[in-house]
């Protein structure tokens, strides 16, 4: 890896080497629908985290162990995934391109992650499907409703077709999915406050390529981080998946506002 310090090296090369020894315990309990399947990814982004030097900060209540729900969050970087693995037993949605990737592509299906090829037409119902057998077996879901990364300051607008479709698939009587607006908020390096430039560079949108921002961040050092949890929404007889979107995309970006000025959406 040219260009990485010695320290960048030491810590790339001590999470190969726990990816190593995690790898063929995850194979056997995720073929033989063992229940480490879901503890073991929680475990390796808790090490993912502490060797790329993050240091994280919850604020609301997370989902209750064992309750599940549709975790409904914005999306920064590659890294959100160990930040939000990192707290609880949980899998993710994400493009199908993803499973091709080199070596992420394996993590994430070992994360038992649920792929969605949007070329198909018939894609959303798949991945609606999967997700609502998982919701109804009580697991957590974790869904990136911009559809892509963003810059790290802004937050995109939230697609709601993928939260219909996850009720839908509950059918009739299925009752309501409870929605847990995320949002993850990169607030700074080494304990400083961090400012549009600083967020952009942590963020991985466009372009950028994998192992260039991988050197970055590993230059970094500390990283804070806000997990900001707000208010669940029932999604369901009540509340539509529009208007269920629209209550998360506002607390997301409410919570966005506070973690990178200190204060609440509205105040001056």
């Amino acid at each position: 890896m040219t260009g990485f310090s010695p320290g960048a090296m030491f810590r790339v090369s001590w999470l190969g080497a726990a990816t190593l020894a995690l790898l063929p315990a995850q194979l056997v309990a995720v073929r033989l629908g063992a229940r480490t399947a879901a503890v073991v990814p929680k475990l390796y982004h808790r090490l993912v985290c502490r060797a790329l030097g993050v240091r994280c900060t919850v604020t609301g209540t997370a989902p209750p162990p064992g309750t599940g729900g549709l975790i409904v969050a914005n999306h920064v970087s590659w890294l959100d995934i160990a930040v939000i693995g990192a707290q609880a037993p949980l899998s993710f949605v994400a493009k199908s391109e993803v499973a091709d990737w080199p070596v992420i592509g394996l993590l994430s299906k070992l994360q038992r992650t649920v792929f969605i090829d949007r070329m198909r037409r018939a894609a959303t119902a798949d991945v609606a499907a999967q997700m609502g057998a998982r919701l109804s077996a009580g697991e957590s879901v974790v869904l990136f409703a911009e559809g892509t990364t963003g810059d790290g300051t802004r937050i995109l607008p939230m697609r709601s077709s993928l939260l219909g479709a996850a009720h839908a698939a509950l059918g009739e009587g299925g009752g309501d999915i409870t929605v847990y607006p995320l949002t993850i908020s990169y607030i700074g390096i080494h304990g400083m406050a961090g400012g549009r430039t600083e967020r952009s560079a942590l963020a991985w949108y466009g372009d950028t390529e994998l192992a260039p921002h991988l050197k970055a961040v590993l230059a970094m050092g500390a990283i804070d981080v806000v997990l900001a949890w707000g208010e669940p929404i029932a999604m369901g007889a009540k509340t539509s998946r529009k208007e269920a979107t629209r209550l998360a995309e506002i607390a997301i970006r409410k919570a966005r506002q506070q973690a990178v000025t200190g204060r609440p959406a509205g105040e001056p």
